[in-house]
């Protein structure tokens, strides 16, 4: 007999370990051969990672979609796989060296790079233990992890031949710099924060103009929020259709404190309605800047050192041009050296002391920020690699406006087009030592040999300077006498973006470069299921580099699910304090309550709102299934190969394989459409309305009484139909249906599989008429139970029941039927009339309405009186968030998760209202 409760907590580890004990999971189990394959990748979670409820949600996703295809029968492959999160490894190891008072730099790179490989063999990838907690059917056999050999393979195969390409170069650019870390950052490790701040206006004298602050023909106002980036200014903008400036367009200004000669340039980039209509150029040190600079041709000076420190006096391109005055030299000595935050508060009391500020405005902003160091960064202009994405990216870009790969939803295909025609060069390089380091190696001249190893690096070199005779072929032939490894070649330091080695995921992990079986029988992936933050970053790039590479795109649909915000629609964070912790959860209501309530609230372009109280309600929904499993055991269910479905005789029966017909299908084509909300909805209708609520309630005279055979076809065809319950719900709540499943087996059996790998049911049933049937019981009973409730019915109180305007069919239906309505709607009599008697609730049913007096049930004037009064209340809701709504400043002031949650406070009100002036309107006819 099953338990009569469901103990997540024993049965979920039980169920896990039968897995893992069985290899249930490994790429084509439970196939046939030559079964039809269908892989995904796995988003690789950082290997410092813990899940978090995006993780959740988006394991939860592809776990119903691979055992999904797993039941019907096709070769999975769910690949796992970790990133080697170069910057966060880095910190946590650096963080733990700290403890200990050791700079990484105090035992050098190669012993750095064995702590951080000793670390991940203790802590490192603890997120597959939650995942697996989870329920994710991975073939977990086949882990893979950015920085293992094969991995590293192929990065170096991709990196050295998109060099050869013309594809990867080295260029002088502007990089988010982490002053902290000390490396370039990418977009997505930028947190945009705002800050109380200032704008400082400055005033730049017009050459050939005598300075006076009080004459403003004598100089230019700009305003920025950083002054120490004025040092390194090369240009002032102003709109060439700016009235006020457009005669200045080619003339100078004398930058003050250091005395160099800055063009004014025409560009649309000047706002001529923002500030002064006149912008400070400092190309070195501003995205924007650095592209105004490009078009006119501008200097670019770096006035700072990767510790965001001022460097002047040993800066050549900032001494370059400038004449030696008493100014100038007080400028280097009062700032050289001096962290950039100090400078500010420096170059402000020095403008101020030349009359050069004109004021000094608040001014709240959005300050960009390294995720991980917790400091502003600053755009900084720095060597690095870059791959020219600009080119790689044209058939990506075709092949989703040929339809070759399809986002769904499709509006993302937007984002998608915005970010790849407007691509800049992808900076790949970091100043790490955790990573894939750059396969480039330097000659004493400067000159770059980029190759696979440093000893095809070193035939390369030597062949180079042979060839160019002279002095340095006399040196390279010098080194070959007495050789010494380092002497003729040094290796960059650098890293490479860890996004670069997940761009090459879908292949690289199935074996590539080497054409492996894998390789050839899950390449292309099928669908890749991820966030809409890393469209560009992950997305894209695997799209350029799998086409480049393979020839073919690396998935043919990018499912990109919603984020996942708490119950007021807030997102989630940790300074808010409304993070909700998914394991958490777990312990609390089991994987399965977790992953049916992010199922059925994954509604396509619609973010969920996760209230724990909803996860309660589906742990309700589990436990609903448990009982009614427990029950029809307690009546004989058992499976009966011997009884023949299509023989079934009972109306009830006919219409239960009918309904999981019709559900079967709902749920498929949910499914396979990616509406995962609409086949867990379908689930959750026909277990707990139609199988729970009112199949086996039917069965229950069937059960109690004396027909054998009436017995026999109800306990083949519950059975049945529990089976085909376990199967659809698997891959939404894959622990207790495995369990059900196992235990149902019948007395002394075993099941010849497990469910993970039992057929996936087909709708094979259909019979309208008993479906017609049965839904209009359900229907007539609900009806009255729904008057009953709105009337305040009291619930032991037998009702008359009146049905007007009856034709044949339904008057057979009734006599059918009889009893099971005077059961279950707690009606004492039907009888049949012309008309509706006077003060009755009617219910309209096809050609027939039902009728229920009320007069002989409940006081109507008290009832009215009570609907009245809670209708006044309700009224009084409704006006009051109406008129909230409607006060402009409540809905441009307050956080919009709060304005939203009005906004369905207001609907619920609504709906309540509606429902009452109808209870009222009723009782109003009834008295």
């Amino acid at each position: 007999m099953l338990e009569k409760t469901y103990d997540a907590k024993t049965v979920e580890p039980k169920i896990a370990r039968t897995w893992e004990e069985t290899n249930a999971f490994q790429a084509g189990a439970g196939s046939k051969p030559g079964a039809e394959a269908f892989s995904i990748v796995i988003p690789p979670p950082n290997v410092t990672g813990s899940l978090h409820m995006g993780h959740a949600l988006n394991n939860t996703l592809q776990d119903i979609l691979v055992r999904f295809e797993r039941m019907r029968g096709k070769n999975v492959l769910w690949q796992p796989g970790m990133d080697h999160a170069g910057i966060a490894t880095q910190m946590v190891v650096e963080r733990r060296l700290a403890e200990k008072k050791i700079h990484r730099r105090d035992i050098g790179r190669e012993e750095f790079i064995e702590k951080i490989w000793e670390w991940k063999a203790e802590s490192g990838g603890a997120i597959f233990n939650q995942l697996k907690r989870l329920g994710a059917s991975c073939d977990w056999s086949r882990e893979r992890f950015t920085m293992d050999e094969g991995l590293s393979k192929a990065v170096l195969e991709v990196f050295v031949t998109l060099y050869k390409e013309g594809l990867i170069y080295k260029d002088k650019r502007l990089v988010n710099w982490d002053p902290k870390l000390l490396t370039a950052i990418s977009d997505l490790e930028v947190e945009q924060l705002e800050v109380n701040g200032n704008l400082w206006h400055f005033r730049y004298p017009i050459e050939g103009e005598t300075f006076d602050p009080e004459n403003p023909k004598t100089y230019i106002t700009v305003a920025t929020t950083r002054p120490e980036t004025m040092l390194g200014d090369t240009g002032v903008a102003v709109h060439p259709e700016d009235e006020r400036y457009r005669h200045l367009i080619g003339k100078n200004v004398v930058l003050p404190l250091v005395g160099r000669k800055v063009p004014i340039v025409g560009d649309e980039y000047s706002d001529p309605e923002k500030g002064s209509g006149a912008v400070k150029i400092t190309p070195a040190h501003d995205f924007n800047d650095f592209e105004v600079g490009k078009r006119h041709k501008l200097r670019a000076i770096n006035i700072m050192t990767t510790e965001a420190t001022i460097n002047l006096k040993d800066n050549e391109d900032f001494l370059e041009g400038l004449d030696s005055t008493a100014e100038l030299q007080a400028t280097l000595d009062a700032l050289h050296g001096q962290d950039r935050f100090a400078a500010r508060k420096l170059v402000v009391e020095m403008m101020e002391a030349g009359g050069f500020l004109e004021k000094i405005e608040p001014h709240r902003h959005t300050v960009p920020h390294g995720d991980r160091g917790g400091v502003p960064i600053e755009p900084f202009l720095t060597d690095q690699w870059y791959v020219n994405a600009a080119e790689l990216a044209k058939p990506a870009i075709a092949s989703v406006r040929e339809g070759r790969t399809n986002f769904v939803p499709k509006n993302w295909e937007k984002t998608y087009f915005e970010w790849m025609e407007n691509i800049q060069p992808w900076c790949i390089s970091r100043q790490l030592w955790w990573g894939h380091q750059i396969p480039a190696w330097y000659g004493p001249d400067g000159h770059v040999f980029v190759e696979k190893t440093e000893e095809e690096a070193l035939d390369a070199a030597v062949e180079y300077y042979l060839a160019l005779e002279g002095p340095w072929k006399a040196w390279v032939e010098d080194k070959l006498e007495n050789f010494k490894p380092g002497e003729i070649l040094t290796r960059d330091e650098d890293v490479l973006d860890t996004w670069f080695s997940s761009a090459l995921w879908p292949f690289s992990t199935l074996g590539w470069p080497d054409q492996t079986p894998e390789l050839k029988t899950y390449y292309q992936t099928d669908v890749l299921v991820t966030g809409f933050d890393i469209i560009f970053f992950w997305v894209a790039r695997m799209m350029m580099m799998g086409l480049h590479f393979m020839d073919e795109e690396p998935f043919h649909t990018v499912y990109v699910h919603a984020l996942v915000r708490d119950k007021n629609g807030a997102k989630m964070s940790k300074s808010k304090g409304n993070v909700i912790d998914p394991l958490e959860l777990i312990d609390e209501y089991g994987a399965d309550a977790l992953r049916f309530t992010l199922a059925i609230m994954a509604a396509q372009g619609r973010d969920v709102k996760l209230d724990p109280a909803r996860i309660a309600g589906y742990r309700n929904f589990g436990t609903k299934l448990w009982n009614a499993t427990r029950f029809a055991e307690m009546n004989g269910v058992a499976r009966n190969d011997d009884f023949w479905l299509q023989d079934a005789k009972l109306t009830v029966n006919r219409w239960i394989l009918t309904e999981l017909s019709r559900a079967t299908r709902e749920i498929t084509e949910g499914i396979t459409s990616y509406r995962f909300n609409e086949a867990a909805g379908a689930a959750y209708r026909f277990v707990w309305n139609l199988f729970c609520d009112w199949y086996l309630e039917l069965l229950k005279p069937v059960f109690m009484g004396d027909d054998e055979a009436a017995k026999v076809e109800s306990r083949a065809v519950a059975a049945f139909v529990l089976d085909e319950i376990y199967k659809l719900l698997h891959p939404f709540m894959p622990f207790m249906t495995e369990e059900l499943w196992a235990h149902t087996a019948g007395e002394g059996q075993e099941r010849t599989t497990l469910l993970c790998h039992a057929e996936w049911p087909a709708p094979s049933f259909e019979d309208a008429d008993a479906a017609a049937e049965i839904n209009w019981l359900v229907d007539l009973v609900s009806g009255i139970r729904s008057v009953r409730s709105e009337m305040n019915v009291p619930p032991a109180a037998m009702a008359p029941l009146v049905m007007v305007g009856a034709n044949e069919i339904t008057k057979a239906r009734l006599e059918r039927h009889d009893s099971a309505i005077k059961r279950l709607a707690r009606v004492d009599d039907v009888t049949f009339a012309e008309a509706a008697p006077k003060g009755s609730a009617q219910i309209v049913l096809g050609e027939a309405t039902a009728c229920l007096p009320l007069g002989s049930l409940i006081n109507l004037e008290a009832e009215a009186a009570r609907l009245q009064k809670e209708l006044g209340k309700v009224t009084e809701e409704v006006a009051r968030i109406h008129k909230k709504l409607s006060n402009e400043k409540f809905v441009a002031n307050a956080a919009p998760e709060i304005v939203a949650g009005e906004r369905e406070k207001l609907v619920e009100f609504q709906e309540a209202q509606e429902k009452l002036n109808n209870a009222l309107a009723r009782v109003r006819e009834a008295g």
